[in-house]
């Protein structure tokens, strides 16, 4: 384990972060906003299924660093994060919220079945499978003899013929042999070249009224061309990807109340303040039809359980939601253009009739579509800083994280450094962060990215925030 130091309060240990958390005291982190990895073996890549995200003991060690009251927002995604949030709560963690960042650039991760039907043959590949077998012991042709002469090894032989589980236990998968070995066979035992069987095609292969196989000599065709795969053209297996969840979650409070423990720790609430959402131009908190306006309206139980007081809105934007969102055009016609809602104001307690609420004309400024949740676009070339990382998350969406869970000047911990986007966020906030990396080339680029003045990595981000700017005015 190394630990190196780097400018701007960043501390990255080039280490597991489970060894890395160990080094660390009881009670000494203020936040972690995390990127956990998805347990999905992404792109092949062996760290993102590992099972660490899904771990409690992992999550136990954060829950033992943070401060009481101390939040944990981490990203999953949306068919893996029901197994970390419970790692997570079984870790001790109360589970506070559920965000989503919704974005409009997803790419559908989806199995197309009418082409998997055409490349198995259009018919099922277990009854390919005793084809061959059936043709092979005909011709009197041991598994290891036919091995030897297509060229290819016995075990891939002994997979055509009795497919193959991917693990001890699981179920079996049939196989189908390549065009090349398909060839072969053909030359061999007879076995078609192709065992998909095309509409219109006669299963007259040579042209002297003999079959071979199940097929015919067609070339490989999209899906939907053999009469097995037009009955499933259309079908896949995903839906498409559009958002990610994030899981909020709290340690539990060692001095009873949130005030409480806020005093002693400077834990334990949300900075709803500086994660507001801004107001559109010329828009007021709320809006009156007699053009007064700049004032919320809120019902306050006094002692007789009648009276009710306006209080001053807050003109720095709306009360964060629990969606993020990219701005992107597919993202924002998702969602409809709704007209404001009323203030309510007591009725009938004076009378007797019990408490409840009546509309005025006053309106919230609630109106419009996805505009009214904070935006983050996905990560552009800058948030990526040179990194190949393949989850790079953008710098706004971790800051507006950083900032709602932690206390000014407090210290982020990040266990899954990757490209380094947390410790960026985190120097752009004002915080200390405490980051880990296992793997070398992603150390290198946090290195290389955080190694800069604060002053540089300003510069290298101000085009970055000119665009979002122009795209998405306030």
């Amino acid at each position: 384990m190394t630990r190196i130091s780097l400018p701007n309060g960043v501390t990255l240990f080039h280490a597991d972060c489970r060894d890395a958390l160990r080094s660390l005291p009881d009670n000494s982190i203020d936040a972690v906003p995390c990127d956990p990895p998805y347990e999905l073996n992404f792109m092949g890549k062996g760290w993102d299924d590992t099972g660490i995200a899904n771990d409690p003991a992992l999550w136990a060690e954060v829950l033992r660093v943070l401060k009481p009251g101390g939040h944990l927002a981490a990203f999953s995604a949306s068919r893996t994060y029901h197994r970390m949030a419970c790692a997570i709560e079984d870790a001790g963690f109360e589970i506070r919220d559920s965000l989503m960042w919704i974005y409009g650039t997803g790419f559908p991760k989806s199995h197309d079945v009418s082409k998997g039907i055409d490349r198995a043959g259009g018919i099922s590949p277990r009854d390919q499978a005793a084809l061959l077998r059936e043709r092979r012991e005909a011709a009197g042709v041991s598994r290891e003899g036919l091995a030897a002469a297509i060229g290819c090894t016995v075990s891939s032989v002994r997979d055509w013929e009795e497919g193959r589980a991917r693990a001890t236990g699981a179920a079996i998968e049939w196989l189908v042999p390549s065009d090349k070995y398909r060839a072969k066979l053909a030359k061999l035992l007879g076995y078609s070249t192709d065992e998909r069987e095309l509409i219109g095609v006669a299963l007259d292969r040579r042209g002297d009224e003999t079959v071979i196989g199940l097929g015919h000599s067609g070339a490989l065709r999209t899906g939907g061309h053999t009469a097995a795969a037009a009955e499933w053209e259309g079908w896949g297996t995903a839906l498409k990807p559009a958002f990610e969840p994030i899981v909020l979650a709290r340690k539990p409070l060692s001095e009873g109340t949130v005030a409480a423990n806020v005093l002693r720790w400077g834990t334990g609430a949300l900075n709803i303040d500086a994660c507001r959402v801004g107001l559109a131009e010329g828009e007021t908190p709320y809006s009156y039809p007699n053009g007064a306006g700049g004032n919320t309206f809120s019902v306050a139980k006094g002692i007789d359980g009648t009276r009710t007081e306006p209080v001053a809105g807050n003109a720095a934007g709306r009360w964060p939601a629990n969606v993020v969102h990219d701005g992107s055009d597919e993202v924002i016609a998702a969602f409809p253009t709704t007209a404001p809602s009323r203030i309510g104001k007591p009725r009938g307690a004076a009378a007797g009739e019990g408490w409840g609420m009546t509309q005025t004309g006053a309106e919230y400024s609630d109106s419009g579509s996805a505009a009214r949740f904070f935006y983050s676009a996905k990560a552009s070339k800058a948030d990526r800083a040179g990194s190949k990382h393949p989850t790079v998350k953008p710098i706004s969406l971790m800051e507006w994280l950083a900032k709602l869970i932690t206390p000014p000047q407090g210290v982020i911990l990040d266990p899954f450094a990757g490209s380094g986007t947390t410790g960026a966020a985190a120097v752009r906030a004002g915080f200390r962060a405490i980051l880990c990396e296992r793997e070398d080339e992603y150390v290198t680029d946090i290195k290389r990215r955080l190694g800069n003045s604060l002053d540089a990595q300003i510069a290298a981000d101000h085009e970055a925030r000119r665009l979002l700017t122009e795209l998405f005015p306030a």
